[in-house]
């Protein structure tokens, strides 16, 4: 292969040739755009191989689900247009982060085999203590975040009688937005169906863990997203909210006026959240979006989700996505 040649072009030559003057002036406002997070529950996106370490039996061709070759890859399509409809004229989103994710093999076949290929994200996926597999998991464009380091932190569960729970996922790399590292922070607590008191007890635990890494980045910038299955005004953000600062909807007023991301028994509500620092919270851009575009909306105006129960509906996912953008400094 022969060697690139790059030319270098003067002021003065470019002041000569406005088309090119213009190029690069677009190019310059390009990059100053805000930077876009986006946080999504993606409702079970299962590869269709069995994993001995995980019970996925009901997400194969002969489980409960039915869940064929056809129906992955519609979804990852699904993934990949929504995405694209959340990047808008404005580029790709600089962060997504999702949760109920199986494995490394969903994420590679959603950046590198779908449409979402064009995106050219990279990935980041522990795998988790969750019995029936799913994970946490964040995208990332490299272009606008360059990662520093991850790590899952793992939530002491068996310790106390619960069943393994899905780990925080910690990120954290630089981007033009901040001054500073920028550290992601990827949640997904559990569910309150059928739980209970212990439950309860369950996610108390979950949310110390999450406080004890909070204060561990005390005065840094740090953006925490997630489905933490809690209203806004759950007492689950008390102690959060000492830290961060919600950019969900927090008055009843707000909360009969905005629908939200998630419709549960004839009832709208917010369970998927965006929180940030006191040094982040300046360079957020309006308010916290979300995705009701209408591909991801039944008739009724309900998430179209795959699953209603066993029976497969042919949606992208039961909850809508939320993003915030950055502004530059």
């Amino acid at each position: 292969m022969g060697e690139r040649k790059v030319k270098v072009y003067s002021l003065r030559a470019i002041v000569k040739h406005p088309v090119l003057f213009l190029l690069i002036l677009t190019s310059l406002c390009f990059t100053a755009k805000a930077q876009r997070v986006v946080w999504w529950n993606v409702e079970n996106v299962f590869d269709c191989q069995h994993d001995t370490l995980k019970d996925d039996h009901e997400f194969l061709p002969e489980g409960t689900y039915h869940w064929t070759k056809s129906r992955y890859w519609k979804k990852l399509d699904d993934l990949s247009r929504t995405i694209a409809a959340i990047a808008g004229d404005d580029g790709w989103p600089m962060i997504v982060g999702m949760c109920e994710v199986e494995n490394d093999t969903v994420l590679r076949d959603l950046t590198r085999r779908s449409p979402l290929r064009r995106a050219r994200y990279s990935y980041i996926h522990e795998e988790g203590p969750d019995r029936r597999g799913v994970d946490v998991a964040l995208l990332y464009d490299s272009l606008q975040f360059r990662l520093v380091g991850h790590k899952a932190i793992a939530i002491p569960s068996k310790e106390h009688g619960f069943n393994p729970t899905r780990d925080i996922l910690h990120a954290w790399g630089i981007c033009t937005a901040l001054p500073d590292t920028l550290h992601i922070i990827v949640v997904h607590l559990p569910s309150r169906a059928g739980s209970g008191r212990k439950g309860e007890m369950h996610r108390r635990i979950v949310v110390g863990k999450l406080c004890e890494l909070l204060d561990e980045l005390a005065g840094k910038s740090v953006v925490l997203m997630g489905d933490f299955n809690a209203e806004p005004t759950d007492k689950v953000f008390r102690s959060i909210g000492q830290r961060l600062t919600s950019l969900m909807p927090q008055s009843r007023k707000e909360l009969r006026q905005a629908k939200g991301t998630y419709y549960f028994r004839k009832v709208w509500g917010y369970i998927d959240h965006i929180l940030v620092s006191p040094s982040v919270l300046p360079q957020i851009k309006g308010s916290v979006a979300v995705g009701c575009f209408p591909f991801l909306l039944t008739e009724q105006g309900t998430p179209w989700r795959t699953f209603q129960g066993p029976v497969y509906k042919g949606g992208i996912s039961d909850h809508l996505p939320i993003w915030v953008d950055l502004l530059s400094k």
